[in-house]
């Protein structure tokens, strides 16, 4: 059998390619002789570039920018060739990204989205006629204000004229009770009252700014703490992050061949069934006609939900570790037992 392990990160304990190593190793401890395939997978958040990366052999620039506190950084962005000219792949996360301050730190009133500028600098080097910026996973909610009154006017129009790319899975507004201060900002350390807050400087940030208020409304303009909408702003098109991940990729060539899909991430839950890596995966394997079964941190949806969606067989970590708790502590070694055991369930089916 030819299987194709795709997973996406687990937030907090495994990267992608860390999920993708320890699902092979414990399919291979109780099937050895089956093919194994990793193919690790991103919606566009923290990893993107190292998933891209892997797959593209692109070269890679390192970039000196900020974090969202403005403090100095390391980051980089992947330069690659195709037909139609060099294509840049930036992760934004790799500035304002959510994993790059402390717990204490965390606070979306002071948060900026400055840092992305050093990274789309170093995206227009002469001869790239695409720019793909991954979104997700950010410590920010400043409606890219920070990026778009530092971002050097010479870049701004350089952008203007290149194929802009916003990969993000989230397809919220800007404002309102499903934009991104309402739905995103608590994730990253906003009480009740900040929440309200933001909303009233992401509508005077609107009201100042007449491209903004342009797209605050489209799909994705609230991604990212509303770099979505300063990225569309400057002229992007959004793409689903994990679609655009998948076909960089070739996962469907890989997927072609196969008796079997594994995907997973650190909670399958209902927003896992829109258009996040699971859900793009999953619709992969159903339409070449390939079984698809899913190893998560935990699982929140029904096997009949999930059946629906295309997946034929769900097993958690924390049922194997016993609590969520233990599933965390350890979670390589428990994606290594959660895989073997749905290996020996397979084969037994």
């Amino acid at each position: 059998m030819k299987i194709v392990v795709a997973p996406d990160k687990f937030a907090g304990t495994l990267t992608a390619p860390q999920a993708a190593a320890a699902m092979t190793q414990g399919w291979r401890r109780t099937r050895r002789a089956d093919e194994l395939v990793a193919h690790p997978m991103s919606d566009g958040g923290p990893g993107f570039l190292e998933v891209l990366q892997a797959a593209v052999h692109g070269r890679t620039v390192s970039v000196d920018t900020v974090d969202p506190l403005g403090r100095p950084i390391h980051a980089a962005v992947v330069l690659t060739e195709s037909a139609d000219g060099a294509v840049a792949y930036v992760e934004s996360a790799q500035a304002v990204g959510l994993h790059l301050l402390t717990a204490d730190e965390r606070d979306p009133e002071r948060t900026t989205s400055t840092g992305l500028t050093a990274l789309l600098e170093a995206a227009v080097t002469p001869g790239v006629t695409q720019v793909v910026v991954g979104l997700g996973g950010s410590a920010t909610n400043d409606g890219g204000q920070g990026l778009l009154e530092s971002l050097p006017e010479r870049v701004a129009q350089r952008l203007q004229t290149l194929d802009l790319v916003l990969a993000s899975d989230v397809s919220n507004p800007l404002l309102g009770p499903n934009g991104a201060s309402a739905v995103f900002a608590p994730q990253k350390g906003a009480s009740r009252e900040a929440v309200a807050r933001l909303e009233g400087r992401m509508q005077r940030w609107v009201d100042e700014r007449p491209d903004i208020a342009a797209v605050a409304g489209f799909a994705g303009a609230g991604a990212a703490g509303g770099l979505g909408a300063a990225l569309l702003a400057l002229g992007a098109h959004r793409r689903p992050g994990a679609h655009l991940v998948a076909e960089a990729t070739r996962l469907a060539e890989q997927i072609e061949t196969a008796d079997l899909v594994i995907t997973g991430e650190g909670a399958y839950d209902a927003t896992s069934l829109r258009g996040k890596v699971v859900a793009t995966v999953a619709g992969v394997a159903s339409a070449a006609a390939v079984p698809c079964a899913v190893v998560a941190g935990r699982i929140d949806v029904g096997a009949r939900e999930a059946a629906a969606h295309g997946i034929d067989e769900m097993l958690a970590l924390t049922e194997v570790a016993g609590s969520e708790e233990a599933a965390q502590a350890d979670a390589f070694r428990w994606a290594i037992e959660t895989t073997a055991r749905l290996a020996r369930r397979w084969g037994a089916g």
